[in-house]
This record gives C-alpha cells, structure tokens and sequence, in this order.
C-alpha cells in the first residue's frame, strides 16, 4: 500500500519548526533629527517598536503565519498614539479621522485594502479579513465598514482616536492655509516636548515578516496626512504602491510622500526590480527610493520602504533625515533605529 501524503512526516515537521523567521518594521520616516528629540522621547519610539517588533516575532516562533505576525505588529501601533495609525492618526480638514490600510500574502498574491473608514479601531485586521473571506480586494469608506459589521467588527466613536497633539498640528496647518492638495507632512511645534522629532514625518506604519513556511507578507496602516481634504487617498491601502508581497522576490512596505509612491508604483517597483533586473533585495530597494523616487518631478518623493526577502535579506533604505524602523533577522539578532547615522 501507497504511503498518504496527506500528513507531514515528523523529520518535515522538525525541519519546518527549525527554518529561519524574520521581521522588519517601521514608523514612519521623514525629517526626524537627534538634535530635535530629547533622550526621553528618543526611548518612547525605541520602546514603542521593540513591542511592535516582540508581538510579531513572537507569531512567528511559535509557528504562526506571516500575515499573523504583520498583523500583531501593526495592530501594535495603530493602538499606540505615538503613530499616525488608528489612535492617534492625523486629522483631517473637515476635523475627522480616516483610515487607510492593506496587507498582502506573498505565497497567494491574494491581498486586502481598505480606505476612509472612521470606526474601525484595528484597520489592519480589516484588511486581513477583506483579503481572506471577501471577493475584493479593497473597500472604501463606508462600503468598508458595512463590510465590517457583517463580519463582526465592533465600531469605535470616531472620537477614540483623536488626540490633543494631532488637533493642535491641524489647526497650524489650516492657519498656514489650505494644504489638502499634497501629501504634506505632519505639522510640527518645535516649542512642544510632544511634538520634537516629528517636524515633516510621514508616520505610517508597516511590517513585513517570513515565516516557517517560507511564506512571506507584507502590511501597511496610516491616519494619512495632516487636514487632507477632497476624499484624498494616499499610497498605503494600494497594493503595488504602498505594500507588495510576493515569495518568489520579496515583501514591501512604503511610507513616504504617497503621491510619488502611487506614480512610481513603489513596492512593485522593488520586486520587479529583483524579478526582471536580478538585482538582490538591498539593490532593488535602494535604487528605488534614492534614484527613482527622488527624479519624479517637480520636487521628487521623500520617505523610505521596508523590504525582506524568502532567505531572511532586510532592506530599510530612506532618502530622509530618518525613519523609525527596526527589526529580528534570521540569526535572532534585533535592532531598532531611528536617524540615519545609525
């Protein structure tokens, strides 16, 4: 009698348990300077994506999926009010709160998306759950949450992720005049200790993680830009600009100018690069964003990425004064930073 094939033997489920894992995430990149960031508040961000990066390492080692593990860490940080993701996202000009985010699976190309909701406290695990139980691939607004409630979502007050910081920043931004035209970076009070290290951050966040499997995901949420107006969609709830996932290249999430990241399809740009060019993970990743990007006219796209590929290679490049990042390659070394002489 034929041996099934249905069941894992136990040398393939030990070989399965040993392979590497490995995360990389970040916060948001932008004009984040030493100078401008007390030894107090310096710790706050470090702290802050250490948890991130434990909550989706931590899905990894014990077995789970890489869409798990980029969930558990972005979720981190849209329940942090140190990003601009969920609590603590950046209002908008007509003093809201909307939402954008997406994730895809790199061992299916399958992939979720979502943009404009209010009331959605955890917009990463809608995403997730467009991805897996719905035809589409993104919803918007309120299409979105009615999607939302009928797969068991509990709703949150819009008020749930306003903050005192993100109301003042909109305020500056409508006394500076009307600014919902570009992706313009948050607005920045250099006299507000909260507010140091924040001048032009683009503060998104993102991860992307390789499971046991070899499976690789990618995932990105953001609050969008300060006093957006007009219904404005940035990159990160589009697959291909702001997050991209495929096993065979790599995973990429993308935080920056999201015009220019939208234009130049930025996360595929990466894979593409690495899939038709042979370039590795690091090569791709760097000519995008410090060649490609900084040449769109008319003032070139500001930010960085985040990208890993199936062997465990960790791309971060940025093309500004910083990006809060980190991550746990496969050899189970960490690392967190901040500015770009780290």
């Amino acid at each position: 009698m034929a041996q099934s094939t249905d069941a894992s033997s136990p040398d393939d489920a030990a070989s399965s348990a040993d392979a590497p894992v490995a995360i990389v995430i970040h916060g948001g990149a932008g004009t984040i300077r030493r100078a401008d960031m007390s030894a107090e508040q310096d710790s706050m961000y470090r702290a802050a994506l250490n948890r991130a990066l434990s909550a989706g390492h931590d899905v990894l080692t014990d077995g789970g999926t890489a869409v798990g593990a980029v969930v558990a860490a972005i979720t981190t940080m849209e329940d942090d009010a140190l990003f601009n993701a969920a609590k603590g996202a950046v209002f908008t000009s007509e003093n809201t709160v909307e939402l954008d985010a997406s994730i895809m699976d790199g061992g299916t190309r399958q992939a979720g998306a979502l943009t404009g909701v209010k009331h959605i406290r955890n917009p990463i695990e809608l995403a997730r759950t467009i991805m897996n139980e719905s035809v589409h691939v993104m919803l918007a607004q309120e299409g979105a949450e009615t999607f939302a409630r009928q797969q068991g979502f509990d709703m949150v007050e819009n008020e749930y992720f306003y903050t005192e910081r993100r109301r003042r920043a909109a305020e500056k931004a409508r006394e500076n005049g009307p600014t919902g035209d570009a992706n313009l970076p948050d607005s920045y009070d250099p006299e507000t200790a909260e507010d140091a290290g924040e001048r032009g951050t683009f503060g998104t966040v993102g991860a992307v993680a390789l499971d046991q499997d070899g499976n690789i995901a990618a995932g990105t949420s953001t609050g969008g830009t300060t006093n957006k107006r007009f219904g404005r969609i940035g990159d990160s709830p589009i697959i291909g600009a702001g997050t991209y996932a495929d096993n065979q290249t790599c995973g990429v999430s993308a935080t920056g100018h999201g015009e220019y990241f939208i234009r130049a399809a930025a996360a595929h740009s990466v894979a593409a690069r690495m899939k038709f060019a042979g370039m590795s993970v690091e090569e791709a990743a760097r000519v995008t964003v410090m060649d490609e990007l900084p040449a769109l006219p008319p003032d070139g796209g500001s930010g960085g990425v985040i990208a890993l590929d199936a062997d465990g290679n960790i791309a971060m490049p940025f093309n500004t004064q910083g990006m809060y990042r980190g991550y746990v390659d496969t050899d189970g070394n960490r690392a967190v930073m901040i500015y770009n002489d780290e």
